[in-house]
């Protein structure tokens, strides 16, 4: 887009704060009980001295963008520290002005390049340019006086030709097709230690907010949910069984997405699982209810896997796997079908994958390739309302939205804090239980408050109560 606002990133600020779960959520091989949440502030700079702040926040999961056991949680949160100073440099190294999505062009493949020089696999190296990139958008959005989804249809970012994977995909016709929805599904998620029912609780947190997937769906009416197996299939049957026992007394339907986690080597093991489901009668409405299963090969084998010489069923998504911009269309190859939108693999990225997903489907003339939403425990606040917005923008139905359930809400922030996202957004949040938290009902979330000027909020968190990333 040659008129697409151009500027410069002149500050560029890293922060981090605690956040301690609620429940212990069990994840692939590791079991999550506390995390630190980064923050990114940029200021960019127009051509007549203009200026403008803006911000984004993300979790910084252990064992998600490097499985390597023989790194420690706090090692991987040093590596996330590390690609965030990365992207921070890159991004101040270069005063030249450019448009938003201009600044995420030119310095994709530098940082790429030096977080690879440090041993980082590209999804970890995309986490810093991701939040940058979100940061300096919210920025634009402020100084222009529109929403993220007015920026986004009209392309004022300026997505285009600065970087090839963009070309001949219509972007700015299919940027300008997209129709925002009022409301989303929100998709629980059922971790590996999750309680199915009160029998398996050993211990109770007793903080009065659900802790059983039982009580999960009573209070808050999910139709649509995410089941972790561990990739021992004895043990995921039976787990199965025993959440479908309790998601088969809706009269209503449900739909389920199925996450293996990278837990199996082959296709054949998938196969299994799959195999074992549909043997079993108890499983027949789980397995009819599947929309699609999420990463089950490990990272370094999965694109090395053709899918299509297996019977699984149902379409697979790439997920883990999904660390270049073009990894994609290399999916596509082996017959994967669908790709996860997270925004801490970057936003440019979803939209070009969404974009794809619409070129493709148009060529065959059916619906065949799509994206899903996924999430990495998103906190109430700057994170969860980014994510939100985007994967509205992008015409997804569901989203899956664990970090409500797993942390509680924003009981450790400042009540100010809280009190400013409550009157800003009071669609996307309630007070109950002694704290602002995400407001789901009937198992949708309310979000058209996230139309508002800025990159989806019209609140800020408290900075100054926050750790400087130096």
């Amino acid at each position: 887009m040659a008129d697409a606002p151009r500027f410069a990133v002149r500050e560029v600020l890293l922060y981090e704060r605690p956040v301690v779960l609620r429940l212990p959520f069990r994840f692939g091989v590791v079991t999550l009980t506390e995390c630190p949440q980064a923050f990114v502030r940029a200021r960019i700079e127009f051509a007549d001295g203009r200026s403008e702040w803006g911000a984004a926040a993300e979790m910084m999961a252990p064992k998600w963008f490097d499985k390597n056991l023989a790194l420690s949680n706090e090692d991987n949160f040093d590596q996330l520290r590390d690609v965030l100073r990365l992207a921070r440099g890159a991004y101040l190294g270069d005063a030249s002005p450019a448009s938003a999505f201009g600044h995420f062009a030119r310095h994709h493949d530098a940082c790429m390049a030096a977080a690879a020089g440090r041993g980082f696999n590209p999804l970890l190296a995309s986490y810093g340019p991701a939040l940058v990139d979100r940061a300096v958008l919210d920025a634009l959005c402020r100084a222009k006086a529109v929403s993220f989804y007015q920026a986004m249809t009209a392309n004022l970012p300026g997505l285009g030709a600065a970087r090839p994977e963009f070309n001949g995909l219509d972007i700015e016709r299919f940027l300008a097709g997209l129709a925002p929805a009022a409301t989303i599904a929100a998709r629980h998620t059922v971790g590996l230690l999750d309680a199915i029912t009160d029998k398996d609780l050993a211990r109770r947190v007793n903080d009065g907010l659900p802790e059983t997937l039982e009580e999960v769906i009573e209070a808050y009416g999910h139709r649509h949910f995410k089941l972790k197996v561990r990739g021992q299939v004895d043990a995921d049957l039976a787990r199965l069984e025993a959440i479908a026992s309790v998601l088969d007394r809706a009269t209503r339907p449900y739909a389920v997405s199925l996450d293996g986690n990278e837990q199996y080597e082959d296709a054949r093991g998938v196969a299994e699982l799959v195999h074992g489901i549909r043997a079993l009668p108890g499983l027949a409405r789980l397995w009819d209810s599947i929309l699609f299963i999420e990463q089950p090969i490990a990272r370094k084998l999965a694109l090395e896997t053709d899918l299509r010489d297996g019977d699984l069923g149902k379409p697979v998504i790439i997920d883990e796997s999904d660390g270049e911009l073009d990894t994609f269309v290399a999916a596509r190859e082996r017959g994967y079908t669908g790709v996860s939108s997270k925004t801490c693999k970057g936003l440019y990225k979803s939209v070009l994958n969404a974009a794809r997903c619409a070129a493709w489907n148009g060529e065959g003339g059916a619906t065949r390739y799509f994206m899903s939403a996924e999430d990495l425990t998103t906190q109430a606040g700057l994170s969860v309302q980014q994510d939100l917005a985007l994967v509205n923008l992008l015409g997804i139905e569901h989203v899956e939205r664990n970090g409500h359930h797993y942390v509680n809400g924003m009981a450790a922030q400042p009540k100010a804090e809280q009190d400013a996202f409550l009157a800003a957004h009071p669609d996307v949040y309630e007070r109950s239980h002694g704290a602002a938290r995400l407001k789901i009902r009937a198992g949708r979330i309310e979000i058209g408050s996230l139309a508002c000027p800025g990159y989806a909020s019209a609140a800020m968190p408290d900075f100054s109560k926050m750790q400087m990333i130096e």
